[in-house]
């Protein structure tokens, strides 16, 4: 069988399994024009460590988080994952310092991180997070890709226009508190 078949039936990249043939770590020959042959009959299943990342962006949502968790365990059982760790957060897909799943990209012992949408694990940045994953020989799978760029791409646009919003009213709201207090603080001053 082909090196990129067997990546596939592993659920590993093609760089790692590329790498695990020039370690020796998986038998095979290559072949003139280039093509790695694996001849192992029996593929040796890599352990895999699955966790199942899940966010809504308010505490209003929290039964949709439930929900998108059930969801995406029966995913994983109907794929035949064996679950490790399921990760729900509530936070902005905008805020870059989302604890848990901060805490989830630094555990290199998670192999597969399972996600309903890609925005649910970040808005923005999607690709930087995946291509460290392939190098480090894990995965993030999304369940339900976008249908096509342009629904990605507008989805992109809305999420820095909402994420420029934010900073600016709340940036005027921190300025329309500031502002109290300083003035309740000069009135007490007078008094």
């Amino acid at each position: 069988m082909k090196l990129s078949q067997y990546a596939k039936q592993q659920g590993i990249s093609y760089r790692t399994a590329l790498r695990w043939f020039r370690n020796g770590t998986i038998q095979g020959y290559q072949v003139p024009s280039g093509t790695i042959i694996v001849t192992e009959q029996e593929p040796v299943q890599a352990t895999q460590k699955v966790a199942i990342y899940a966010r809504v962006s308010s505490s209003e949502h929290r039964e949709n988080l439930e929900r998108q968790a059930e969801r995406l365990s029966q995913y994983c059982t109907v794929r035949g994952y064996h679950v490790a760790l399921v990760v729900k957060e509530i936070a902005s897909g905008v805020n870059d310092s989302r604890p848990k799943l901060l805490s989830l990209l630094k555990d290199t012992s998670v192999t597969r991180v399972v996600v309903e949408h890609r925005d649910r694990l970040t808005r923005f940045g999607f690709h930087y997070i995946d291509t460290l994953f392939s190098v480090q020989g894990r995965v993030i799978e999304v369940v339900n890709p976008a249908e096509n760029d342009k629904e990605e791409l507008l989805a992109d646009l809305a999420s820095i226009i909402y994420a420029f919003c934010a900073r600016l009213y709340g940036q005027r709201r921190a300025k329309r508190k500031t502002e109290k207090v300083v003035q309740e603080l000069q009135a007490k001053e007078e008094a």
